[in-house]
């Protein structure tokens, strides 16, 4: 008879695999979700970013939350829920109705939901994991479950390139017999080993208070990086600066509120503990380096570098993802290893490696040109992946061996919560970086090329593009200067020759013109990327010894209650 180690695993892994494979092909079908639904790139960023962030939006405000009340009620009866959640929201993405504006309403509203079963998942799988499996074997079960969830990524690269050219809504239905089959599976084979409080109360007061700070800064942060009146961003926007400055003093305030209640929803306590404190810290700040990675990646694929290489706007996200599986590759390869080597030697020296390691690679990023070797790329991201598959493991598997075991669904939310919040961040900081030097750079950079090939008619015009709208173009796989042309009276490309015509519409001449100034942003975040990624390192390094809860602090409180019983 198989172990149910063995069982909770495999299950958890196909939630895992679901998730990542939902995300990526999400990421790549996105142009010809915009195409089916008759969106306009050039006027719904707004579309865009909740399509992308929505679901981890969500799940970051919902992780803790959900694994409290999985304390309360039982982690793998909230874990069945949020397979079902996610399937049905699967199923309502399939079935979108309408065009325009309405359906991409309608799609991020059915992504929100997908979120809140994603919560659910996440939240728990950590926690039954830990439970499944004993101490020593922790990193490896938590590494394997993270290298089977880099497979889905790939299956989900490869899958949203092949559905994509076939029919948009194959994209969302994809995920749907996964959905049904760990429905089915993980509520017949999964069993709940530590016996829920059903005692404690739940934090109504603590829980909505979080929720709406959170809430408050994540929207915040999405508008903040779309335009405001004449400005490129929106971080001057009084909605902006409001929504994250009341978000910011709630989330002061309900950890106040967390210290008074009785049964609190948010664990302080487990900050206490060293080791947890370390792996915590450490997740955030390598998700604020780490977590906008692959979005500026695939940008810079798909602007610059694989239109310069004859790869029509059209089939660069496809092949963008193609382009950067080396990253997943270096993750997936070492994700298990370390796994299994922290259950060995501990996660304070494979975890600040890693970290280390992340930290040069973004170091050797900012040296590339934008035409750069492939084969030095490739190098360079799956050297990246190695790092990043020696941090997350071992350091996953330090923080939830550091938590009691009846915490342990507030300790999975908590890291799920850093992760979710901090990878968003992350994006807000890139696209910010990346969009204030374009700002700068792109109009003179736009009139001078146009004024060098005969078309200085259209630099009134052409300058004037919002850098959001020319990224967020061949993000979507439009080739932005047609795309813009289309939308202008025939007189004004009627005055041009058609050489010229042919010249500004190539896929050489845009990419050429964005990309020193795209290079010199990208620059800057990656410096500012290593900071943080190092920062993490150093905090990853004062964990202190490995701690696990079963072995260490609960036998020192049976002893000093020996002890207290043998002095009476």
């Amino acid at each position: 008879m198989v172990e149910y180690k063995w069982i909770a695993l495999s299950n958890t892994s196909l939630g895992v695999f679901m998730g990542f494979m939902n995300a990526n092909v999400v990421l790549i079908a996105l142009p010809a979700i915009f195409r089916g639904i008759d969106i306009n790139p050039f006027n719904s960023f707004q579309y865009l970013l909740w399509i992308l962030f929505g679901y981890s939006i969500v799940s970051a405000i919902l992780v803790v939350n959900v694994g409290r009340i999985s304390d309360i009620f039982g982690r793998v009866r909230m874990y069945n829920l949020g397979f079902l959640i996610f399937t049905i929201a699967s199923i309502l993405l399939y079935i979108t109705p309408g065009k325009g504006n309405i359906a991409a309403i309608q799609l991020v509203i059915y992504r929100i939901i997908q979120g809140i079963g994603g919560a659910f998942l996440m939240a728990n799988s950590a926690a039954i994991l830990s439970e499944a499996f004993p101490p020593g074997e922790r990193g490896f079960a938590l590494g394997l479950n993270g290298v089977i969830g880099i497979f889905g990524g790939i299956a989900g690269i490869i899958l949203g390139g092949i559905l994509a050219s076939i029919y948009w809504r194959d994209v969302f239905l994809v995920s749907v017999p996964i959905g049904i089959a760990g429905t089915v599976w993980s509520y017949k084979s999964l069993k709940q080993l530590s016996k829920p409080n059903r005692n404690q109360k739940v934090d109504i007061i603590g829980n909505i208070i979080y929720a709406v700070s959170l809430i408050l800064i994540l929207v915040g942060i999405t508008y903040g990086i779309l335009p405001y009146g004449n400005q490129v961003t929106g971080w001057t926007n009084p909605f902006v600066i409001s929504s994250i400055s009341i978000g910011l003093v709630m989330f002061i305030a309900f950890l106040f509120v967390e210290r008074r209640v009785e049964d609190p929803m948010f664990r302080l306590e487990l900050f206490k503990i060293r080791a947890f404190t370390s792996a915590a810290i450490a997740i955030i700040l390598a998700q604020l380096a780490f977590g906008g990675l692959q979005l500026m990646l695939v940008l810079l694929l798909q602007a610059i570098w694989l239109p310069l290489h004859g790869y029509s706007y059209e089939v660069t996200p496809f092949w963008a993802g193609i382009y950067l599986l080396p990253l997943l590759a270096g993750f997936g390869i070492m994700g298990s290893i370390a796994g299994r080597l922290s259950d060995r030697y501990g996660a304070r020296i494979l975890s600040t490696l890693g970290l280390v390691i992340l930290g040069i690679g973004f170091l050797l990023l900012t040296l590339l040109p934008y035409n750069f070797n492939y084969l030095v790329f490739a190098l360079i991201i799956f050297f990246m992946g190695i790092g990043n598959g020696l941090f997350v493991s071992p350091n996953m598997a330090s923080l939830m061996n550091a938590a009691p075991p009846q915490h342990r669904g507030s300790a999975s939310g908590i890291r799920a919560m850093l992760t979710n919040t901090g990878s968003t961040l992350s994006i807000g900081i890139f696209f910010t970086i990346v969009i204030d030097v374009l700002y700068v750079t792109l109009p003179p950079t736009l009139t001078s090329a146009l004024n060098a090939v005969g078309a200085s008619q259209l630099a009134p015009i052409l300058s004037k593009i919002p850098p959001t709208a020319a990224i967020f173009a061949a993000f979507l796989g439009y080739n932005p200067v047609s795309t813009i042309l289309s939308t202008l009276p025939p007189s004004i490309t009627s005055s041009l020759s058609s050489s010229t015509l042919a010249v500004i519409m190539s896929n050489y001449w845009f990419p050429n013109v964005i990309a020193p100034a795209f290079m010199q942003s990208l620059k800057i975040a990656f410096y500012i990327a290593s900071t943080m990624t190092f920062l993490a390192a150093i905090a990853s390094a004062l964990r202190g010894r490995t701690i696990i809860y079963e072995r260490d602090i609960m036998r020192i409180s049976e002893a000093n209650t020996i002890n207290d019983n043998n002095r009476k």
